[in-house]
């Protein structure tokens, strides 16, 4: 029997003509101003940039010297280095660079900042799991033995300079109360370097109610407690689901009192699933700007990726700049 195709021919190019995914925002993020301008009025931070031979990082650390944020120290392969800077355009003669190819990038950078040589390192075309063991365990000398290291995001929307900072969302995996207690106050320390007077840091759960068979959200009960005598400079309020964080209303109609509803300053998530996919989500279907920065260890340590816009990777290169200057 004869098949007539055009009716499956039409389909198929009815489903590859379809409109773009409804949940990418269209606008185009953008370094909150505000942060520039603090960045700028810090000494620029010496960066060393952990293996920079490739076209990303490279043009991130160009980026950030251009906006007057960082005096870069290239670290990796002197001849990978050299060719992708010809590549680019870019004239790094001028620039300290230190011939120490694959892993010993890292470990030279640990050594740079535990010996004063530099004062932020950021990640180039390494494994991220590579790059951080050989900077955050204590016998790398940038922190305390007893010290824990915590990733804040400060996330700005398009409309607006004001940022959250959401803790955390790309390095501890699944904190324990000690980690998540240290991740909220580096999270305080960051607002206040920021200018924020008396932050407002909303615990996020699933829900404000406190249940045992929910055991994120008697964590958030105890930390809360915790925060009022360890960090009576901050305002800390939890459980909150997220609707409660954000919106004011949704508190009123709930009637749940809170100064931290509408107004928070700081995001503290539960696990590195549950934060990594909001600041995403903020990312992609907000517009949002999204830099980040390692806080606990001697120096800023910047996370930055492949698939970061200029804007957050100036902004990451910002956050460096004003935690360096507040050392």
């Amino acid at each position: 029997m004869h098949r007539d195709t055009r009716a499956a021919g039409a389909t198929r190019t009815k489903v590859e003509q379809r409109d773009p995914f409804p949940f990418l925002s269209p606008i185009e993020p953008h370094c909150p101003e505000r942060l520039l301008a603090q960045a700028r009025s810090c000494k620029r931070p010496r960066v060393a940039l952990v293996n920079a031979g490739a076209i990303h990082p490279l043009q991130g650390i160009r980026e950030a010297a251009d906006h007057g944020l960082a005096e870069p120290i290239l670290i990796g392969d002197r001849v990978k280095i050299a060719a992708t800077a010809e590549e680019i355009g870019w004239d790094i003669g001028g620039l300290r660079l230190i011939h120490a190819p694959r892993e010993t990038a890292a470990t030279e950078a640990a050594r740079l900042a535990r010996e004063g040589e530099a004062d932020a390192v950021m990640k180039g075309q390494i494994h991220s799991t590579t790059f951080l063991k050989a900077l955050l365990p204590s016998a790398a000398g940038l922190r305390d033995k007893e010290a824990r290291c915590g990733h804040v995001f400060h996330i700005t929307a398009p409309t607006s300079d004001r940022p959250l900072l959401v803790t955390d969302a790309a390095l501890n995996v699944d904190p324990d109360m000690r980690t998540r207690q240290a991740c909220l106050t580096q999270a305080v320390r960051l607002a206040e370097i920021l200018g924020v007077t008396r932050p407002k840091a909303g615990l996020l759960a699933p829900s404000e109610d406190v249940s045992p068979s929910i055991p994120n959200t008697e964590e958030a009960a105890e930390i809360a407690r915790w925060a009022k005598d360890a960090l009576p400079e901050a305002v800390v309020q939890g459980p909150m689901a997220l609707d409660l964080i954000f919106s004011r209303a949704s508190a009123e109609v709930k009637g749940y009192v809170s100064d931290v509803s509408g107004d928070a300053d700081i995001m503290l998530v539960p696990n590195i699933t549950s934060g990594n996919a909001l600041f995403k989500l903020m990312v992609l279907g907000m517009g949002a700007c999204a830099g980040g920065v390692v806080m606990g260890a001697r120096v800023p340590i910047l996370l930055t990726s492949r698939s970061q816009a200029a804007p957050a990777r100036i902004a990451s290169a910002a956050l460096g700049a004003i935690v360096a200057g507040a050392a």
